[in-house]
Parts: structure tokens; C-alpha cells; sequence
């Protein structure tokens, strides 16, 4: 707003006001004085431009966005810690709770004891870099009788901080649609704030009058772990009474669940540039293609009652995109040469690709 008030327009400005019979050419006594007042005016402009921005939610920076979404209740979500399955070797050996184990840079704390030598251990770093790593756990002190530790499946993901443009986007949509206890804007914010959930959607009297069902996806846009659907289920309705334990409404019996993942097996007549092979680009081609259905996953929530289309043209077009492909066609979504539409219960998941290739 302030931008064209430059230092020179505020020298000139004042200069001006200066009465032509007194001496305010450059170094005289009189410019001198204005110069200086003109340099802390201009920094005072500048200021005022910063107020204004940070001022309103749409130009406000991290700090002060979250300031501003405070006066609704709202607050970013915080980086949450990845929890995952590990196995113990022979399945007699006891693991203290609290026990800690490495695996490359990270630390796991042992955090619940399943039986059977399944352990749930949960990273001691938040966020994602906790979801990244399988494999043989190296205890921190020598536990008796433990022959090996393998961490074995990611169950609850962890998240990183919400980011500030995700955040800002979800402060705008709260005026959009309100919130009330029991209403749809209410289940999907209360489960998409649960630690791990990545997307909800929710069918009302699916079994009965009063009867609810979630069904959610992981941070990942991945099936959820049935320990995350019973986090879920606990947080929000753990007796399925409608007794109002949870963060449900009284008479409302909830169900949670997860979506059906469907293989997406691709195959395509594919011709390659000359320099240029199947075996080269293969690694590309997957990439692409699990890149695409992980963009249908993202979008799941966001479809309502409707579900994921898997469009050839889309396929094609992306891969067509990688350089050292000439030509793509013949596509087939799981031997149907045409778009396949799954239902709003079902995701898409990688399941393979086969190609026809030319040089």
C-alpha cells in the first residue's frame, strides 16, 4: 500500500513545504535535517506496510495467522510421533515398557507390550522421518535373552506440523461451513484432528436410525491400521452405546473403518525415443503412475459420496510426460480398456504394470 512512498518522496514532499527564500540546495543545514527525518519516515512507511499485512489472514505470517485463528479456537496441528510394530526374537523374552531401541538416526521407545513378542514402539522424533524406516532394532541396553528386534509395519503415521498454507486455507473454510456438535463439519474435524488420520468420510444412519460410520484413511492416504481405527473408535465413541463417552454427540453410535484398496494393474503399448528402454524408464513409469493414484487418494474426502475414477487419459498423459517416451496407447486399467470407478468405500493402490514396448 505504502510502496511508492520512497525516501526521495518524502525528501521532495518536504522540501517542498521548505519556503523558497531559505537555502535547502544539497548540503546546506536545511537538508541536511530533512534527509534524516526523511530516511526514519520512509522507515516508518515500510513499517506501517508490515502492520497492514500481518494485520489480516491472508497476507499474516506463520506467527501471527496463528494469533489471528485463536480468536476461533483454532490452533495448527503439532508434529505427532509415528508408532509402529515390532517383532521380538524368541517371543518368550519380556521388554520392559519405556525400553529404548535405534534404527539408523532414530530412537523407539517401547510404548505397549501386544504378547506373543509383538510390541508396539512409537519414534522419539515427531513427524514423518519416523514413518520412513523397517528393520532390525538395536536396543539402547542389553535386554537378557533378546535374540533380535525387527520393526515390521508403520500402524499410526506421524505427521509433521501443519504447514502454514494448509493452515491459512483451513481458517478461511471455518466461515464457510460451522461446526456443530454432531454435524458433518463436527465429525470431520474432530477425526481429522485425531493424531495419524488423514482423511474421513462419514455415512449417517448406514445401520439404523442414529447410527454413524467413519471411515477413514491414514496421514499416508493408506488403508488404516486397526490400530488407528481403534484410537479413532476410542476417541470419539468407545462404549457404541450413544451413551456420549466420547467426543460423539449422546445417541449417536459410531463406527469406524477404513476403505478397500483395490490393485491398479496398468497395461500399455509404450514406445520409447531412440537411446531409450523399458528397463531404464520402468522405475519413472511406476513413480508416475503411483504418484497419480496417491493424487486420487489425496482427493478421496473431498468426493463425498462419490468415488475415485481412474482415467486412462490421465494415465497416458502423465506418462506420455516422461522424457524418453515417444508414444503411449492400448492402455488398460485392469484389463479393461476403459476408466474404472471405484465405489466411495474403495482407494486405489499401486498392483503393477505391464508394457508392450517399442523402440
Amino acid at each position: 500500500m505504502y510502496e511508492d512512498i520512497t525516501y526521495e518522496v518524502i525528501l521532495k514532499r518536504m522540501l517542498d513545504r521548505v519556503p523558497q527564500d531559505l537555502d535547502k540546495r544539497e548540503g546546506s543545514l536545511i537538508y541536511t535535517a530533512l534527509t534524516a527525518a526523511a530516511a526514519e519516515m520512509q522507515v516508518m512507511y515500510i513499517e506501517f506496510d508490515t502492520i497492514l499485512n500481518e494485520t489480516f489472514a491472508d497476507t499474516a505470517s506463520r506467527e501471527n495467522l496463528i494469533r489471528r485463528a485463536a480468536e476461533r479456537g483454532m490452533q495448527p496441528g503439532e508434529a505427532t510421533r509415528a508408532v509402529l510394530k515390532a517383532i521380538a526374537v524368541p517371543d518368550t523374552v519380556e521388554i520392559s515398557i519405556g525400553e529404548r531401541f535405534r534404527l539408523g538416526l532414530y530412537y523407539y521407545v517401547v510404548s505397549k507390550n501386544m504378547g506373543g513378542g509383538e510390541y508396539h514402539v512409537t519414534c522419539e522424533t515427531a513427524g514423518t522421518s519416523g514413518n520412513r524406516q523397517l528393520g532390525r532394532l538395536i536396543p539402547v541396553l542389553n535386554i537378557p535373552g533378546l535374540a533380535t528386534m525387527e520393526m515390521t509395519e508403520l500402524l499410526i503415521p506421524g505427521e509433521d506440523d501443519e504447514e502454514t498454507e494448509v493452515f491459512r486455507k483451513a481458517y478461511f473454510n471455518s466461515f464457510n461451513e460451522k461446526s456443530f456438535s454432531g454435524n458433518r463439519r463436527d465429525y470431520m474435524d474432530k477425526t481429522n484432528n485425531i493424531p495419524g488420520v488423514g482423511a474421513t468420510k462419514i455415512t449417517r444412519a448406514w445401520n439404523g436410525e442414529s447410527t454413524v460410520k467413519l471411515t477413514i484413511l491414514d496421514s499416508n492416504f493408506n488403508r488404516a491400521s486397526e490400530l488407528l481405527m481403534q484410537t479413532v473408535q476410542e476417541t470419539i465413541d468407545p462404549a457404541q452405546t450413544g451413551s456420549g463417552d466420547g467426543l460423539a454427540p449422546i445417541d449417536h453410535i459410531v463406527t469406524v473403518d477404513t476403505a478397500e484398496e483395490v490393485k491398479i494393474q496398468i497395461n500399455s503399448r509404450i514406445e520409447f525415443d531412440n537411446g531409450y528402454t523399458y528397463a531404464a524408464l520402468q522405475a519413472q513409469i511406476k513413480d508416475t503412475i503411483e504418484a497419480y493414484l496417491r493424487e486420487l487418494r489425496e482427493s478421496w474426502q473431498g468426493l463425498g459420496d462419490q468415488g475415485c475414477i481412474i482415467r486412462i487419459s490421465q494415465l497416458e498423459s502423465r506418462i506420455l510426460a516422461i522424457q524418453g517416451i515417444s508414444d503411449i496407447g492400448n492402455t488398460r486399467i485392469n484389463g479393461a480398456s476403459e476408466n474404472l470407478e471405484l465405489n466411495k468405500y474403495q482407494i486405489p493402490v499401486y498392483g503393477g504394470v505391464e508394457i508392450d514396448s517399442r523402440s
